[in-house]
């Protein structure tokens, strides 16, 4: 029995408070092994989804990336509503004011977020990839990164253009490398007196020597117009997509060439001055 009334005060509150105390620590052990484990469990498994995305040939490591990071921090506050509700929080009010805080975030990052989007398409769906020359949102270059958020591009003086991955995904996409192959239009200009046949001749002979041109589908040479001063000859060839500059550069030097050696003349705006009875006086 207490021996005073001080120590009649101190067991009172001791037998009141004690199983408050114990309940708290109890509450307390609870949450932070709950917490341990959650955090634990949120890393391994978005370890586990980056892992299983990096192994699908279709998906870039940067987006698994981006879903594992995405898993851990769901998993995150799934675990952080736990806790709050082992020392009984609400959690319905907490998940009220998360969800507003969540939209007024996204409300004002919404063009961060499209990018986002955007960026996820590019990754899954691959309209282009590293090192394919593209024309998007007005400009086009070498792509030379891809990421969430923009496509970057080297043109082809080397200047590096930036594009957010919303325009990219919106508009229109060239990918010039889309396909393994592709097809050389060009075409030549003769004068009308010269010979038709020994031209498309010369054309073909230049043809034949560049081993880069497919023989099939067999090269077309044929004359496609009659224009006001000249006779005009059209080339489709088939070649490798990277050759594509290659031949053609060289194609109009080497057809240029065998022309002169030729004696065919190629056409050109003449300008004659012709004189007025007046101007001879």
């Amino acid at each position: 029995m207490p021996e005073n009334f001080q120590d009649v005060d101190l067991f009172v509150l001791a037998t009141q408070y004690l199983p408050l105390l114990l309940s708290f620590c109890l509450r307390v052990v609870g949450a932070f092994i709950v917490l341990l484990f959650g955090l634990r469990l949120a890393v391994r498994f978005g370890g586990f989804v980056r892992d299983l995305a990096n192994q699908q040939p279709q998906i870039d490591p940067t987006l698994g990336a981006f879903f594992g990071s995405l898993v851990r921090w769901a998993i995150t506050a799934a675990v952080l509503i736990a806790v709050l509700q082992v020392f009984g929080i609400p959690a319905t009010s907490f998940v009220a004011v998360l969800g507003a805080l969540t939209l007024a975030i996204g409300l004002s990052l919404q063009g961060a977020l499209g990018n986002i989007a955007a960026g996820v398409m590019i990754m899954i769906f691959r309209p282009y990839k590293l090192d394919d020359y593209i024309e998007v949102a007005g400009v086009s270059g070498s792509v030379r990164d891809i990421n969430l958020f923009q496509t970057v591009l080297a043109t082809i003086d080397n200047i590096m253009i930036m594009v957010p991955n919303s325009q990219a995904i919106d508009g229109i996409i060239k990918n010039y490398g889309g396909y393994t192959t592709r097809r050389v239009d060009t075409r030549f200009s003769i004068d009308y007196s010269d010979n038709i046949d020994q031209a498309i001749g010369v054309i073909r002979s230049v043809i034949n020597e560049d081993q880069r041109v497919f023989s099939d589908p067999e090269p077309f040479v044929k004359v496609v117009n009659l224009g006001e001063s000249s006779v005009d000859i059209e080339t489709r060839l088939w070649v490798n997509a990277s050759d594509f500059f290659g031949v053609k550069f060289d194609l109009l030097k080497n057809v240029k060439e065998a022309f002169d050696a030729n004696g065919i003349t190629i056409p050109y705006p003449h300008r004659v001055e012709v004189k007025r009875p007046d101007d001879q006086a």
